[in-house]
């Protein structure tokens, strides 16, 4: 966390013993992923799961968080904001007082405090009764009732509507919520005494639907919705556009043309407009732990078309995912790593060497290899690091494209044995 820093490293400590799930040291994505739901359900900020790992540095980030994040983490504490949970009377945070407003906290301590306490004590006694009642309630709120909560799809198509067949009645509770993914965003609230919901996925993907009563998760379902086969998908809000196979199977290539691309958008410019061919399903034979993956592709946009020409590659897991990401040479500042737990940020981190030349096809590899990951771009090891966990089981491929893009190959090996393989340009 941010050591350099006392009071924040005292904040997220306190978070930890509040939240008793053992030293943060030891939490995984899901764990973060689980206490950015608890902020936002508490505080109604939404503070992202790579946000967390900065505070609590997980992630390598330099700059001082901000200060609305500080009010959310205080404010998740029961303080009014950042400034309140200073005001504690902690040994941390006094040795940032000036000398002189130590001498007036000794003359508060020496003629006030007395009052203080006398009139505190009054209170206490008032309010015991009130407090063991309150007491009482936040066990029966803490208390785990049974609850049910299935899921199923309606078909095997995209877009896709699964129900949710759930029973929260036993909280009595009007804070109930079905949220689809991992994204706080994607939440629906639903009648407590409710029985069924649905919801539509427009995307392919493995993803852990829950269900939450209070803000705190009681259940989750995995809605696992394949794609058969290459999917391509233009990222348009609030609902996507898919391309046909005339639009994606090109000469030689899976990709789309920046001139069908423009026409789709109605735009000639493709600044921040995401295209993405996925395959999602069973990827059997391919051990999370040892597998070697390569990839030909190229972002085919021209400049003006699209500055950066950035690419995103996609390893899908039922645990987490690989992220690699190519941008234009110029743009690597603007660009993120996923590692299977850590998120490195082209902000802070050297990532040049994942700049790309896409006047040619650029070949790209990554090797999973125990707990080491090596990426390497056309034959030059790019990155090479410890990632502590894996992503588990993969179950798809995504390949974004900024713009106009082109795969021509993509594989899956094992000790030189190919476990999946497509080449689009046979």
């Amino acid at each position: 966390m941010q050591k350099e820093n006392p009071d924040i490293e005292l904040l997220c400590k306190q978070i930890e013993k509040s939240l008793n799930w053992g030293p943060a040291s030891a939490w995984r994505e899901y764990d973060f992923e689980e206490l950015s739901e608890k902020i936002h359900a508490k505080t109604e900020v939404l503070l992202s799961v790579s946000t967390l790992k900065r505070i609590w540095g997980r992630v390598r980030y330099e700059s001082s968080p901000t200060i609305a994040t500080l009010n959310a983490l205080a404010k998740f504490l029961d303080f009014k904001d950042w400034r309140d949970f200073l005001k504690a009377d902690s040994p941390a945070i006094i040795q940032h007082i000036p000398a002189n407003a130590l001498r007036k906290t000794s003359f508060l301590k020496k003629f006030l405090f007395p009052i203080f306490i006398i009139f505190g004590l009054l209170l206490i006694s008032i309010g015991l009764i009130s407090l063991l009642g309150k007491k009482q309630a936040n066990k029966m709120l803490a208390m785990d009732f049974p609850v049910k909560f299935e899921s199923r799809m309606i078909s095997d198509g995209l877009p896709n509507s699964v129900v949710f067949d759930y029973d929260a009645s036993a909280y009595h509770s009007d804070s109930v919520y079905i949220q689809q993914n991992w994204d706080p965003r994607r939440r629906e609230r639903v009648p407590g005494n409710g029985k069924q919901h649905t919801s539509i996925y427009y995307y392919p993907g493995f993803f852990k639907a829950k269900l939450i009563v209070d803000g705190q998760i009681k259940k989750e379902s995995d809605v696992f919705i394949k794609s058969n086969g290459w999917v391509g998908i233009v990222g348009e809000k609030p609902v996507p556009v898919y391309l046909s196979a005339g639009d994606m199977y090109l000469n030689g290539v899976l990709g789309i043309s920046a001139k069908n691309l423009s026409q789709k958008t109605g735009n000639a410019t493709f600044q921040d407009q995401w295209v993405y061919f996925t395959n999602v399903r069973e990827f059997k034979g391919v051990d999370p732990f040892k597998f070697d993956f390569s990839i030909s592709l190229r972002n085919s946009s021209s400049l003006e078309e699209s500055p950066c020409r950035k690419v995103k590659i996609y390893l899908l897991g039922t645990e987490s995912a690989i992220i690699i990401p190519l941008a234009a040479k110029g743009c690597t500042s603007d660009i993120e790593l996923l590692t299977a737990d850590s998120l490195i940020a082209g902000k802070d981190t050297d990532l040049s060497a994942f700049g790309s030349d896409f006047r040619d096809f650029q070949q790209l590899s990554c090797l999973v290899d125990g707990h080491r990951l090596k990426i390497y771009l056309n034959d030059r090891l790019i990155w090479n690091e410890v990632q502590q966990g894996n992503i588990g089981d993969i179950i798809g491929l995504r390949i974004g494209f900024e713009g106009a893009g082109e795969i021509r190959t993509v594989r899956f090996s094992e000790a030189g044995k190919i476990l999946y393989e497509d080449q689009f340009h046979h």
